[in-house]
């Protein structure tokens, strides 16, 4: 692999953050949060689109709710709409902290919801397809939390098939995929909040993914996303040894070892990557903060 190009392209609010990325009617999606700092009660989620490549950038959506601090939006291609997932996380509410969405569009400019999935609280990270199947981890912040497991046939329905997926430490943000054998890989990331645990873990399993194999990897990860290409894990994370960057990786599952493949340009906070791996390129999302604020960065990567 080889970094060919990296531009920025978004910093109009005071903090841009947390992305992701899918190619959707051919043309890029960029979805992002803005706000005045990284947590922040005027979070929303803005929605980008070029119609060439990522050479240039234009809005299209944004997405906010008075009461709530919109966070880690997700884009899905699913049964020929763009789904896009994020998660608000209440002002003022007592009993409930936070709750998933899902809004949904066939032209990408025209937007249905936002509609609730998933149970109160549960905070429904990236979602992925397989066979016509939408699978997505989600994350129960609190010192007993847990991660979760959920499913959906429709994109709108959302059903927990596994509540304790992994409890292992203070768990939470995941990358999955599926390869063609159809078994699922995970990537999940653990933080030494409510513990000493901090590397992340692996997961694998088959159908009909009940059952799961866990092992440690050797390093801290952070904001994953995980692709498979050519036979090989890989990914996009934060890591943070010497200083915190946003790096492409590689996940060796039988050493269950991390190897740094290189860096993008980025320091400070930094990370949450979307990626898109098409027409022999890896197009990268992600947001970073070494030239100043907080803002969004869009690389190519020859494969």
């Amino acid at each position: 692999m080889k970094l060919m190009s990296v531009d920025k392209i978004w910093d109009l609010a005071d903090h841009n953050a947390f992305t992701d990325m899918v190619r959707f009617s051919d043309q890029l999606y960029c979805v992002f949060r803005e706000g005045s700092t990284p947590v922040s009660d005027d979070g929303m989620l803005r929605v980008i689109c070029s119609p060439d490549e990522g050479n240039t950038w234009e809005s299209v959506a944004l997405m906010q709710m008075s009461h709530a601090d919109m966070r880690d939006g997700k884009l899905v291609v699913y049964q020929g709409a763009l789904l896009l997932f994020g998660v608000g996380s209440f002002i003022s509410r007592v009993k409930q902290e936070r709750q998933s969405y899902v809004w949904r569009t066939t032209d990408g400019v025209s937007w249905s919801g936002p509609d609730e999935i998933a149970r109160p609280n549960d905070w429904l990270w990236r979602l992925c397809v397989h066979n016509n199947v939408l699978w997505g981890i989600s994350y129960l912040p609190k010192p007993k939390g847990y991660a979760s497991l959920y499913k959906s046939i429709d994109g709108q329905h959302f059903t927990r098939v596994f509540k304790n997926l992994n409890k292992q430490g203070y768990v939470n943000e995941s990358g999955l995929f599926f390869d063609e054998h159809d078994n699922a890989h995970c990537l999940l990331r653990r933080d030494p909040v409510w513990g000493p645990e901090e590397t992340a873990l692996l997961g694998s399993s088959k159908p009909p993914y009940q059952y799961w194999q866990w092992q440690e990897l050797d390093k801290r990860v952070g904001g994953p996303v995980s692709f498979y290409y050519q036979g090989h894990h890989y990914g996009v994370v934060r890591l943070y040894d010497d200083k915190t960057r946003t790096s492409v990786v590689e996940i060796d599952e039988q050493s269950a070892e991390v190897t740094e493949l290189f860096s993008l340009p980025s320091g400070g906070d930094n990370s949450y990557a979307g990626v898109v791996l098409d027409k022999g390129s890896l197009k990268v999302s992600y947001y970073s903060s070494h030239e100043g604020k907080a803002a969004i960065y869009f690389a190519e990567i020859d494969i």
